[in-house]
């Protein structure tokens, strides 16, 4: 089953199928690029890592925010992969952590859809979404019969 975002969804509202989808197409493409990797210069190799692999980590990640870390570690393994392909490092060298959070500036996958998340609300918040996400983010000091509440004084959203 699709939704309406394109995402492959089950019917119990997991996104194994989706998962299960992309890591393979993912690492199809890593294959293919290490294949090229010495005819290329680094920014070329990153810039082709980034159109074919973390763009499609990052494509709806944000229905992976508070997913089970065993479907969030598949994209993950992917994610590590596509780094050793940029940084040109094996796969038994040390560092991966560090290469990927202070030379590549990325995140890990379960952060990188929180931060999607947060960003989307953000957005909503300050009136720069589609009208339809900014209808989902509504504060809870914007309803009259909830005001007085103490969630409205923290800034809280209403949750449909």
């Amino acid at each position: 089953m699709r939704n309406r975002s394109g995402q492959q969804v089950w019917s119990d509202l997991t996104m194994d199928k989706h998962v299960s989808n992309v890591c393979p197409a993912g690492f199809y493409r890593l294959r293919q690029l290490r294949r090229v990797r010495r005819s290329l210069d680094s920014e070329s190799v990153a810039t082709l890592v980034h159109a074919f692999v973390t763009s499609c980590i990052d494509y709806c990640n944000v229905l992976l925010a508070g997913a089970p870390k065993a479907t969030t570690d598949k994209l993950q393994r992917l994610l590590n992969v596509a780094a050793r392909l940029v940084s040109d490092t094996s796969k038994f060298d040390r560092g991966l952590t560090q290469l990927m959070h202070v030379d590549l500036h990325w995140l890990d996958v379960p952060e990188r859809a929180k931060f999607k998340l947060v960003s989307m609300v953000h957005n909503c918040l300050h009136h720069k979404a589609s009208q339809y996400l900014m209808d989902c983010c509504i504060p809870v000091s914007d309803v009259a019969s909830r005001r007085h509440l103490l969630s409205a004084r923290h800034h809280l959203l209403v949750v449909p």
